[in-house]
């Protein structure tokens, strides 16, 4: 499922306290909806690190009053409110611990604790064939759960990553090679490769505009050495862009690159300009721009400003690019 379906599923799931298992692949942002999901839902969010968890940690600590042992809960438990309970790798935590979660998500309790009936508990971990640190999850507890299959989406990815600001030479770079989003075979077992959030960690990187020969290392360190050398390569021509504000200003005469990653890039910066008084300037450019290329100009214009389609230039555009539309 793509991470928009995700959080649709899971805004129904939990008004109704329906245990949810979400699996996926490091480094896709699992966590990350989970936490969005639970800030449009209004409701608290508690993170648990199940493989972090020895068995005895979830029950707490035993006191004796009056001559009865009575198990105080640990903190980190909700006693009060709405909210969500995330069990991050749960099944990356050793059989013993899994089995102390057992009560907590087939009953809502653990030993004298109970769950506030606003709470509900979701929890996410790596597949087995990612060859990750996992094991095997009992049947009794899978059962209790609905399982989401978590699947990486280019442009769910893209979407986000402007809402948070990523650098848009990272963007730019992903739009041009959507397929080294996420490039993860655990066949390889390689200390660093691409993935949504290692792109993040690199369009931070990127950003503090260091030494080209240093920011390579880093990235080889963040997303791998080949992943890392194609965007040093992409990175070149990136800097070499026409100038957009040329481009606005001369939208019938400014020149078209040839280059398919030199249009990515300039796409992205020309989206980025899309205002009142720019959207017509940007529509008449993305006319003379091959159609794929056009239509992924005022797309992400429009997504910048609505106001580009009301542009006068824009219903021309539309009924010359009416077959790539459909």
């Amino acid at each position: 499922m793509k991470p928009d379906q995700i959080k649709l599923s899971l805004k129904t799931l939990i008004p109704l306290k329906q245990p949810v298992f979400i699996w996926g692949p490091p480094g896709v942002g699992k966590s990350q909806v989970v936490a969005q999901v639970a800030h449009d839902l209004g409701v608290e969010l508690t993170d648990v690190r199940a493989v972090l968890l020895d068995p005895v940690d979830l029950r707490g600590l035993p006191s004796v009053k009056e001559g009865v042992a009575h198990w105080a809960p640990p903190s980190f438990l909700p006693t009060e409110g709405e909210g969500v309970l995330f069990l991050d790798e749960l099944n990356a935590a050793p059989p013993l611990v899994q089995a102390a979660c057992y009560q907590l998500v087939l009953d809502r309790k653990v030993g004298e604790y109970t769950l506030p009936k606003g709470w509900t508990v979701i929890a996410a971990g790596n597949r087995e064939s990612d060859r990750a640190v996992t094991h095997r999850m009992p049947s009794a507890l899978a059962n209790r759960f609905v399982h989401l299959d978590f699947a990486v989406d280019v442009e769910s990815w893209l979407t986000w990553a402007e809402e948070k600001d990523l650098h848009e030479e990272v963007r730019a770079f992903i739009r041009f090679r959507p397929n080294l989003l996420h490039n993860f075979d655990p066949k390889k077992n390689e200390k660093a490769f691409p993935s949504p959030r290692s792109w993040e960690f690199a369009a931070g990187i990127v950003a503090m505009e260091t030494d080209q020969e240093l920011e390579l290392s880093l990235l080889k360190g963040t997303v791998g050495p080949g992943a890392a050398a194609e965007f040093a390569g992409f990175s070149r021509m990136f800097k070499q862009l026409p100038d957009p504000d040329a481009v606005i200003n001369h939208p019938s005469t400014a020149n078209v690159p040839e280059e398919p990653a030199t249009l990515y890039a300039l796409c992205e910066a020309l989206a980025k300009m899309a205002g009142e008084e720019t959207a017509d300037s940007i529509v008449t450019y993305a006319s003379r721009l091959p159609s794929e290329f056009g239509v992924l100009l005022v797309r992400d214009a429009v997504k910048n400003h609505r106001g580009v389609v009301e542009s006068p230039a824009f219903s021309h555009w539309a009924t010359a690019n009416s077959t790539v539309l459909l």
